[in-house]
């Protein structure tokens, strides 16, 4: 069934981020209005930004903010400028402020205003080279390639990681051991278990190919004073060797990407997960986009005009039970 006053607040949310500017007739006069969702940054990539608790002595909670807002104002200059929406990954400039400038290492930023910068160089272009997202992927204490690695496959590719196993012993956290061990060390020693190694080849070498960016996303060519050893190989074959090398390969597969954008995008429009009922709806929105070159409006326009997000839709009854016969 239709629902026109619904159709119209999430068509509002979508483009504005906020309520209709009239009421619609529909309306109930006295209807309490709520709150406005929150940017689709923040659902689709800050979600565990505010729990992030780093052991570090030059992290605060004004970076913490600071990192909120690059990313939040890069996502929506991808949709102000309607730009190809794989300048998420790709993008040459992002947006600093002077503390958070300093903590990139880009010089002649001062003062709490943020402005639009060029990156010095390829390795911090895009998401993956902006600090929230390069610290919700780390631990307290250091950085986490398992957990960066799920992060470009459920978010940029679209892959669910694997399970771990059960029983599996944790990564070490000897800090009392005489030998000093990156992070990389640790993790080849981990992975030395035949049952840990089936899960960690498909994580890891995403995650190795990130670890010039310290827990916070700082620039680092050492790991506990052992020079960082960024170089890996991903399990099509592909070649990796540092944060660029990454994000060309994932560029390569700027489909797939789109395709995971797309659906993250009408799980927020519809205010849902999605179900395999939506899925050639998916397919199709990703289809036209990519014939208007992946404009971000386009993503948009054929969500609004998608039955997912047009109709109320309910999930069949009998879906379940059909599925335990």
């Amino acid at each position: 069934m239709r629902n026109c006053c619904g159709l119209r607040n999430r068509t509002s949310y979508m483009n504005r981020r906020s309520w209709p500017r009239k009421r619609a007739a529909c309306w109930p006069i006295r209807k309490r209005r709520r709150s406005p969702p929150t940017s689709p940054a923040n659902g689709l990539y800050l979600r565990e930004l505010k729990s992030a608790r780093p052991e570090t002595r030059d992290f605060n909670d004004n970076l913490r903010q600071s990192f909120r807002r690059e990313t939040e104002l890069l996502f929506e200059s991808i949709m102000r400028e309607d730009r190809n929406v794989v300048d998420l990954l790709n993008a040459d400039y992002t947006y600093v402020d002077e503390r958070l400038a300093e903590h990139y290492g880009i010089p002649g930023v001062y003062g709490s205003r943020f402005r639009r910068v060029t990156l010095p160089d390829d390795s911090r272009r895009g998401v993956l080279g902006q600090g929230s997202i390069l610290l919700v992927t780390s631990v307290a204490t250091r950085t986490s390639p398992v957990a960066r690695g799920k992060w470009v496959l459920e978010n940029i590719l679209g892959t669910s990681a694997p399970l771990p196993p059960p029983n599996v012993p944790a990564l070490p956290e000897d800090a009392t051991s005489a030998k000093v061990v990156s992070v990389r060390e640790k993790m080849e020693a981990h992975r030395k278990n035949p049952v840990c190694a089936s899960c960690h080849k498909i994580m890891d070498p995403i995650g190795f190919s990130l670890e010039n960016f310290d827990l916070t996303g700082k620039w680092r060519s050492t790991d506990a004073g052992i020079p960082i050893d960024s170089s890996s190989q991903m399990v099509d074959g592909t070649k990796l060797s540092g944060p660029a090398s990454l994000r060309l390969a994932l560029l390569s597969r700027s489909d797939v990407f789109v395709s995971t954008l797309t659906e993250k995008l009408m799980t927020y429009a519809v205010g849902r997960g999605l179900k395999y009922y939506d899925m050639p709806a998916v397919r199709a929105i990703t289809r036209a986009a990519g014939r208007n070159d992946d404009h971000f409006s386009s993503i948009v326009l054929g969500i609004v005009k998608s039955a997912p997000f047009q109709m109320k839709m309910k999930p069949p009854e009998n879906t379940q039970s059909a599925s335990l016969q």
